[in-house]
């Protein structure tokens, strides 16, 4: 890529985040938010969980060393965490941190 085409992606990525960030507020100011948007906040954060977690384990062979012991543990860690600090960030890069713990010192 040259510098140019490099700058052009570049901005072309800032301007649609930032499109999606500020779009919800000019549509949404002075009115009230609809019972729909209100729906997806509150469902959305763990369906986006749920479609991670499944993302997560399927490689996970039973059959083959380790047999998603590490896999396991991380999971039993984020929910714990989870459970504790009713956090998500703090949930998932918790599980993170363990699964890549276990791979690297462990199995």
């Amino acid at each position: 890529m040259t510098t140019a085409q490099q700058f052009v992606t570049i901005s072309l990525c800032a301007i649609a985040t930032m499109l999606t960030r500020f779009v919800p507020f000019l549509l949404f100011s002075g009115k009230k938010t609809p019972r729909f948007i209100q729906y997806l906040g509150q469902a959305l954060p763990g369906a986006i969980f749920g479609m991670l977690v499944v993302y997560c384990l399927k490689g996970v062979n039973p059959m083959v060393y380790s047999h998603g012991l590490p896999e396991a543990l991380a999971i039993l860690v984020t929910v714990a965490l989870h459970l504790w600090k009713r956090q998500m960030l703090v949930s998932i890069a918790g599980g993170t941190v363990c699964y890549m713990l276990l791979l690297q010192l462990v199995f």
